[in-house]
């Protein structure tokens, strides 16, 4: 019953979080907090529980894989909201999942040690960055969503649960290494961006893929600690451990790309 309870609660109650965040403190910012293992952290947290350390911490290890085509949606969600054809957010979200899929089912049979796993999402984290810049400027102009419906935070969470709950039920027959390419499966950031396209436009969807982009740093460096440290120390400690790393992380590089952008401006304005 508890680990129901976890699938039912946990990664929505994150989701919706954020999403308040977001709207408190705008897109880019919920994009950032919903790349926080509050998704595929209860997803590899409920394997563990349910089929043991070593499930785990080979699916810890092959999530860092599943970065690499998370970064890949982002920046095909972006390219897809942007045409007249392929704008409306149903489209650009099977589409780009459809995308981010068939990349996951080509590396999930890949066997890659944690270290190489994390150097290849960090350079498809950088590559995703750089592409969604050119294409899309931070400096567009967001329109003002709509009045949000009552349903709007209800719909979050239960798309949530619901995808959460599938994954884990089918962790079993798909194996760690399927299972972990797929916990980073875009779930709660495409709850985030998919509202943020329908609601406030292709800039509003740009900036939480930006954001979600920046967060995928700190989220790679959970993956790392949890694919190293789960057989050696045990789930619980492991997962309290890459947490606290992601949480001590992620504050840091939002710091460092805010001095970053700072000292570009200057430049760009006497360009």
């Amino acid at each position: 019953m508890s680990i129901l309870i976890l699938k039912l609660l946990l990664a929505p109650a994150l989701v919706v979080a954020s999403s308040l965040a977001g709207r408190r403190w705008g897109p880019t910012v919920a994009g950032t907090l919903v790349t926080l293992p509050i998704v595929a952290g209860p997803i590899l947290l409920i394997t563990g529980l349910e089929h043991g350390p070593e499930f785990a911490a080979r699916a810890a290890g092959a999530s860092l894989l599943g970065l690499v085509s998370l970064a890949l949606f982002t920046v095909v969600f972006a390219a897809l909201s942007r045409m007249p054809r392929t704008g409306h957010w149903a489209v650009t979200l099977v589409l780009a999942w459809a995308v981010c899929l068939v990349a996951d089912l080509a590396l999930a049979p890949l066997s890659v040690p944690p270290v190489g796993a994390l150097c290849l999402s960090l350079a498809a984290t950088a590559c995703g960055t750089w592409a969604l810049t050119r294409t899309a400027p931070a400096d567009a102009p967001i329109r003002p969503s709509a009045p949000l419906p009552w349903w709007d935070l209800p719909a979050r969470a239960a798309a949530t649960a619901a995808l959460v709950t599938a994954l884990t039920t089918a962790a079993a027959q798909l194996g760690p290494d399927l299972t972990g390419v797929l916990a980073p499966f875009p779930i709660g950031t495409s709850v985030v961006a998919t509202f943020a396209l329908a609601q406030g436009g292709t800039a509003a969807a740009a900036a939480t893929l930006r954001g979600i982009l920046r967060g995928l740093w700190g989220f790679a460096a959970f993956c790392f600690l949890a694919a190293v440290l789960i057989e050696p120390l045990g789930t619980g400690p492991a997962f309290a451990v890459a947490l606290a790393g992601t949480l001590t992380l992620q504050p840091a590089l939002g710091r460092l790309q805010t001095a970053l952008a700072a000292r570009r401006a200057p430049d760009d304005a006497r360009a």
